[in-house]
């Protein structure tokens, strides 16, 4: 079981924040491949999500997703998140972030809870084209601790839209995501 919980780091850059210059008020829908590696579960997972920042200061923006993932016949696993972002700028184009969330996370006959704290950086390569990464710890009381690595890249469409590719790799997990993410801060 603690592996089916690293199945929820799905799209894990897509909550941090966005460099001075970045819109960090935004909403954004994801679709994501989970590919497990563990003898438990022997079905992979497609999974739906709903993630947003809002930012309350130049440098603090307020996250929060809901996840939902369909395992076949293991059935549905569910995760909330609500959390706290934070962004040090290191030039206009390089930013370094990191987030702590809550996390509560319900699967067929399993709940459980924990945090996560997320730190990586956010680069803009160009006006339309910005990349992240990110090293995810997670802590739940059951089931467990682990650790992911991740990185995306963002094309911006317009102003107020990107589509994004993302992936996350973990002990036993490997995620990939697409996403559209619509910004409301500017």
């Amino acid at each position: 079981m603690k592996r089916s919980i690293v199945v929820f780091s799905l799209m894990a850059m897509s909550g941090l924040a966005f460099a001075d210059g970045f819109d960090y008020s935004y909403v954004q829908a994801t679709f994501g491949r989970i590919d497990i590696d563990d003898p438990a579960i022997t079905e992979d997972g497609d999974g739906l999500g709903l993630n947003g920042s809002f930012g309350i200061t130049d440098n603090l923006n307020i996250v929060a997703s809901f996840r939902t993932a369909d395992f076949g016949a293991f059935g549905d696993v569910d995760e909330l998140t609500a959390g706290l972002g934070v962004h040090t700028p290191i030039t206009e184009m390089f930013d370094v972030v990191a987030a702590v969330s809550y996390v509560d996370l319900d699967a067929p006959g399993f709940s459980d809870d924990g945090f996560e704290l997320a730190v990586g950086a956010r680069v803009s390569v160009s006006s339309l084209v910005e990349i992240n990464g990110a090293v995810t710890y997670r802590d739940l009381d059951l089931g467990g601790d682990d650790t992911a690595f991740g990185g995306g890249v963002l094309f911006n469409v317009t102003d107020f839209l990107a589509l994004g590719l993302s992936a996350e790799f973990g002990d036993d997990v490997t995620e990939y995501s697409g996403s559209a993410r619509w910004y409301f801060g500017k």
